[in-house]
């Protein structure tokens, strides 16, 4: 099988897992399924910056193609040197993150959604359940 294939393969299982979750979402409630998650936080930057300052919808169309860091997290721990050194394969780091808890999904660093792990021909993805509002962020950055 060659990379395209592949590739493409890999496409539509993506595409079929997400067509299969948007149906299962949108099948129990009747009410209309929520906007996606980009277009509700590029919608409220828009906002937010119209109303700052004059700016045109061709100015945010300037920082949609400015690729950013995307980072599943599933806890984090605080270890000495000491401990680091005696790592070894098979080694066991506990981590404050508890089984079952959403992973935190950071984009360049920045907590902006939490999600749940999704497994897709054999490749690991992130399904988000929780977008985390402008107003949360900043309350969790004054902590």
């Amino acid at each position: 099988m060659t990379d395209n294939t592949s590739s493409a393969s890999d496409a539509d299982d993506w595409a079929s897992a997400l067509a299969e979750q948007t149906a299962a979402a949108s099948a129990p409630a009747p009410e209309p399924a929520p906007a996606p998650a980009t277009a509700q936080v590029f919608q409220q930057i828009q906002e937010t910056a119209s109303s700052a300052v004059n700016v045109s919808p061709v100015d945010i169309a300037r920082v949609m193609d400015v690729p950013v860091q995307l980072t599943a997290e599933i806890g984090r721990t605080r270890i000495t040197i000491k401990n680091l050194l005696q790592l070894s394969q098979g080694s066991v780091v506990e981590l404050d993150g508890l089984a079952g808890q959403p992973l935190d999904v950071l984009i360049n660093g920045y907590l902006i959604a939490q999600g749940e792990v999704v497994v897709v021909n054999d490749k690991y993805g992130i399904r988000l359940t929780d977008i985390i509002t402008p107003s949360e962020r900043m309350q969790k950055l004054a902590k």
